[in-house]
């Protein structure tokens, strides 16, 4: 069988629309065109409706009404919406928010803006795993208080949180908490009841829908929250984000969810096998591989490895016909190592050395191996030309090396 290439193996970054999405939005774009906020006539009201079933697909993934489902362009604003409206809506109660260093970049620089308006924020550090255990959380909460942030998956090496226990924790104690979904939603099962979760963000696009469109949860009882608004309008969305709805969108959205929930069982195993096979081939082929991010808590479509003594730009431009990241999309734009890893305590070298690799629903097992084929070529490769490598085949600690500064 041939492959074609490229290759793509970044579904973190984000994934393929499904061809079952694509089919339920177009008929949006032309003869059902209405303004969901059109209460006049027939066309306004086939919008509405799109737009409320939809709503219901999203809530039944995670177990919400679908009146707790406010849209938005995507995750990123939904995290900004989450933090800064609550941040407004409660600063009588505290001005103090806990979130952690590895958090998506969308919770991070919010969390600055917030400090810049005088509010507080502690950044929990992660030990090696990348796991923010509810430990660590209670550690940092103060009587001032009022949030706490905490993704259910990390963007870059795939580690899933402990959410219900943070929750439970959070929930005890009055903290209202916002996890970032983006990464867990529809790939591993989440509730908001039982995770005690009060708001969270998702994204069509990490899960075979469309870009620019995102939806955030926020629990309507016990409690009620209540976000002060980041967009003014006519008071669209239970005046949480006003704005005329992105309708073709919305239901291409709500069918990828439904497709998620009905295949996730599956397709995570599908996924875990494929990765795993790969984990095993270059465990074996190929000296000193680390897993960044803890071995067996992790969604089954990530893998994230550092090859030492190689660059991580050199590894990905040998394998020039894959398309994968280092670091994440979001921050491979300045060739910082990873901020994420670096959090984590791993070491420059290890970070710069990083890829991610994420598997997804139209990755066949014959690119899997192709590429795992390719990639060891490659690092032995580059290895062979590494005179780190050479110290060290020749039992030099390379800590212990005092570089020549010129």
């Amino acid at each position: 069988m041939s492959i074609q290439l490229p290759i793509y193996m970044d579904y973190q970054a984000t994934t393929p629309l499904d061809p079952r999405v694509l089919e339920e939005m177009l008929p949006y774009f032309n003869e059902k065109f209405g303004n969901a906020a059109s209460r006049n006539h027939s066309y306004g009201w086939e919008a509405e409706k799109a737009v409320d079933i939809a709503r219901e697909k999203l809530a039944n993934v995670i177990g919400a009404d679908p009146r707790e489902i406010i849209f938005t362009s995507g995750a990123t604003e939904s995290d900004n919406m989450a933090l800064k409206g609550v941040a407004e809506m409660y600063k009588s109660k505290g001005k103090h928010i806990v979130t952690s260093m590895i958090e998506h970049k969308a919770i991070i620089d919010s969390a600055k803006r917030l400090e810049t308006w005088g509010y507080d924020v502690t950044y929990i550090e992660p030990p090696e795993d990348g796991i923010t255990t509810a430990e660590m959380v209670e550690d940092a909460i103060r009587e001032d208080t009022i949030l706490v942030s905490i993704m259910a998956v990390n963007n870059e090496i795939g580690v899933i949180n402990p959410i219900r226990e943070i929750g439970q924790l959070c929930r005890s104690k009055g903290i209202l908490f916002h996890t970032d979904g983006t990464q867990g939603y529809g790939k591993i099962p989440i509730d908001v009841n039982e995770d005690f979760i009060d708001l969270m963000s998702i994204t069509a696009h990490k899960i075979y829908g469309p870009k620019g469109v995102g939806a955030l949860y926020v629990r309507r009882r016990k409690p009620r929250v209540r976000l002060a608004a980041l967009i003014d309008g006519g008071g669209h969305e239970r005046g949480m984000r006003s704005g005329t709805l992105n309708v073709s969108g919305i239901v291409g959205f709500g069918k990828a969810a439904e497709l998620c929930q009905q295949e996730m069982a599956e397709e995570a195993i599908r996924l875990s096998n494929m990765r795993d096979k790969f984990k095993a081939t270059m465990m074996e082929s190929l000296e000193e591989v680390h897993v960044n991010g803890h071995e067996t808590k992790r969604i089954p479509g990530n893998l994230n490895l550092s090859f030492p003594y190689v660059e991580g730009e050199s590894l990905i431009m040998g394998i020039k016909d894959v398309a994968v990241s280092s670091g994440s999309a979001c921050t491979s734009a300045s060739l910082e190592p990873s901020y994420v890893l670096k959090a984590m305590g791993r070491g420059d070298e290890l970070a710069h050395s990083s890829i991610r690799f994420g598997f997804g629903r139209f990755t066949t097992q014959e690119e899997v191996d192709y590429v795992a084929e390719k990639l060891v070529d490659v690092v032995n490769r580059l290895r062979e030309m590494s005179p780190l490598y050479e110290m060290v085949k020749e039992g030099i600690d390379l800590s212990t090396v005092e570089w020549a500064h010129h």
